[in-house]
């Protein structure tokens, strides 16, 4: 009896900007946002002051690395949050892992620019939008 072995490996390349189609561009999202005010280093690695800075955390579902700081959504991303005729665009710089795909987290100024803070949570209508 004859054994024949097979190796067989697959090796997947990923070009630069490939990961960008991960990220649904344009597609509007209707959902909620809140608001947080936590300030030290941010998913991206970078220091963040969510009770004075304009910024937003994208939903864990939307996150494709292991290390958040290499993730697509630090390279340029911003979401663009429309609630009653009024709308703010802030980038992406940290990681909600409470939120469910359509909930968006924003910076408190950010979330004032569309409402009272006093409401907590609003409905609203989102989408990712190159930075």
């Amino acid at each position: 009896m004859r054994k024949t072995w097979v190796l067989a490996a697959t090796l997947v390349l990923t070009p630069v900007g490939t990961a960008w189609a991960d990220i649904p561009y344009g597609q509007p999202i209707t959902g909620s946002a809140t608001y947080y005010t936590d300030a030290g280093y941010g998913a991206c690695g970078t220091q963040i002051d969510a009770s004075t800075q304009l910024l937003a955390a994208a939903p864990a579902s939307y996150w494709t690395t292991a290390n958040p700081n290499n993730d697509p959504l630090c390279q340029g991303v911003s979401v663009q949050v429309s609630y009653q005729g009024r709308s703010v665009t802030v980038p992406v710089v940290d990681k909600c892992p409470t939120c469910d795909s359509t909930h968006i987290d924003l910076s408190a100024p950010a979330f004032a620019q569309l409402a009272d803070t006093g409401l907590g949570n609003i409905p609203v209508t989102w989408s990712f939008v190159r930075s």
